[in-house]
């Protein structure tokens, strides 16, 4: 059987071209990554400063009471209601620079003597509200008013009413006025005062 013979030089450029390929290959592998973000990484937010203010204190807030009928003595208050209900408007401006949160309804009582009284309702939860220094709140108020047919023999008639602010404990007395910032009288029957949600006015004065 012949020998087959198998020229050396064969084997050198096998081995040649097995080192090429290794050299190429691990030249390819050899890239470079660059680490991204975390997707789930999430941004740091910051809450704005009214966010985090104190809660409105009584004494801290300068409060009116006005009637919107503007006569005062209840002849002809309630006009253009259609209800035979009369209005008014508690006001609040927070006196101080820094910002204070008045949150819900304020508390609102009117007596005669020690007996008699009405005190101011509202229904829901309202927003909380950030008020900036000098900045003001408005509560409007609706009452029935004396000799309003079914008004019925519980009334007062005042010229003062006690007020305190949302959650607050210590209250202050405030004067009845007019549309024109007159002195007047409150006169109203019913257990109740009917008050709306607080809503944000003008800066105060």
């Amino acid at each position: 059987m012949p020998a087959t013979t198998r020229p050396a030089g064969g084997l050198a450029a096998l081995t040649a071209g097995l080192t090429l390929m290794t050299g190429l290959t691990l030249t390819a592998c050899d890239t470079t990554t660059t680490a991204t973000p975390d997707a789930t990484a999430t941004a740091t937010t910051t809450a704005p400063p009214e966010a985090t203010a104190p809660p409105c204190r009584t004494a801290a807030l300068t409060w009116t009471l006005s009637l919107l009928d503007g006569d005062g003595d209840g002849a002809g208050a309630g006009a253009g209601q259609g209800d035979g209900r009369s209005g008014a408007r508690l006001t609040a401006v927070n006196k101080g620079s820094g910002a204070c949160l008045f949150a819900g309804y304020p508390g609102l009582a009117i007596h005669h003597g020690k007996a008699d009284g009405i005190e101011g309702a509202g229904s829901g939860r309202p927003a909380a509200l950030a008020l900036p220094g000098r900045a003001a709140v408005t509560v409007d108020l609706r009452y029935t008013r004396r000799g309003t047919p079914g008004a019925g023999t519980w009334c007062v008639r005042q010229h003062e009413a006690a007020v305190t602010a949302p959650h607050d404990t210590e209250g202050t007395v405030v004067p009845v006025t007019d549309a024109h910032g007159k002195p007047a009288v409150l006169d109203a029957c019913g257990e109740t005062i009917a008050m709306a949600p607080p809503r944000r006015a003008g800066a105060g004065t």
